[in-house]
């Protein structure tokens, strides 16, 4: 079991929506802003290459479709993630076995789909990944085409119609085991059913938490962001990733903090708190 993890770009978001309720005061400490209230987040991929074959990409950034229509989050140091797995890791896209999908907001799956001009002037979106089964929960799944007023703005029909038109969407309902070593776990409360896969290695397992716990500044329970649509459940899906994460040394990997990729966790009276970097 080979992992590596991939930062397909950056951008930005505000304090206040990242953290919620939690005044500046308090978490500037953890986590620096500009002038603007402005937080740099990573939008981070995990590369799994397993021993039986699979290659299995989780999340994939935000791609290059939806720049202008999103152009307030001001995104920069993009990658073209096919170019770059293809030249650090002589992966084609062809080769990728399985994407999974924390979940279908913008900066977690746009790079799914490639525009393609035709002669005819027609605009067509093709699979980035052509010959991969790509993952997602039902509720996700649901709540992707028939968003909750909150939410609408993150959706993207253009990113996922071509995967359901092609056959290559799989939904699961429940936990389900993608293959020996990587688990899919389900968590609520910032969407509806995301997954959260649980990549176990000879070393340690692995989470990749997602927008359950996005930065390592998140990793109090009650540091819940705005951008949350059920904040009171996503407050006990996070401890009950953390308390697992403690008790059994995993390591947490934070999708969008860009200064601490990953960590072990570490329980204090009733205070969790980060306890190793470990990338």
């Amino acid at each position: 079991m080979d992992i590596q993890l991939i930062d397909t770009g950056f951008f930005y978001a505000d304090g206040g929506a990242m953290f919620g309720a939690i005044p500046k005061s308090a978490w500037s400490r953890r986590y620096p802003s500009n002038e603007q209230n402005g937080c740099v987040l990573a939008m981070r991929s995990l590369l799994v290459q397993t021993g039986d074959g699979r290659v299995v990409l989780i999340d994939n950034g935000a791609g290059d479709k939806q720049l202008k229509q999103l152009s307030y989050y001001n995104f920069f140091d993009l990658k073209d993630l096919g170019d770059l797995l293809l030249q650090r890791y002589q992966l084609p896209c062809e080769s990728i076995t399985d994407v999974v999908f924390t979940h279908l907001h913008f900066d977690h799956c746009g790079y799914t789909t490639q525009k393609k001009i035709l002669p005819s002037g027609e605009k067509i979106f093709q699979l980035a990944f052509p010959n991969a089964t790509h993952w997602v929960s039902q509720a996700q799944w649901e709540n992707f085409l028939h968003p909750n007023a909150l939410e609408a703005d993150s959706y993207f029909l253009e990113n996922m119609q071509a995967v359901a038109d092609a056959g290559k969407l799989r939904i699961i309902e429940k936990e389900t085991a993608l293959c020996p070593g990587i688990n899919l776990r389900l968590f609520d409360g910032h969407t509806p059913g995301q997954i959260a896969p649980y990549i176990t290695t000879p070393e340690r397992t692995y989470v990749f938490a997602g927008d359950v716990i996005p930065l390592s500044a998140s990793v109090s329970p009650a540091w819940i962001s705005a951008y949350d649509t059920y904040p009171v459940l996503s407050y006990e899906e996070k401890l009950r990733m953390l308390e697992e994460a403690a008790r059994e040394k995993q390591a947490i990997i934070y999708c969008h903090d860009a200064y601490t990729r990953c960590s072990t966790i570490k329980k204090v009276n009733d205070f969790f708190k980060v306890d190793q970097k470990l990338a």
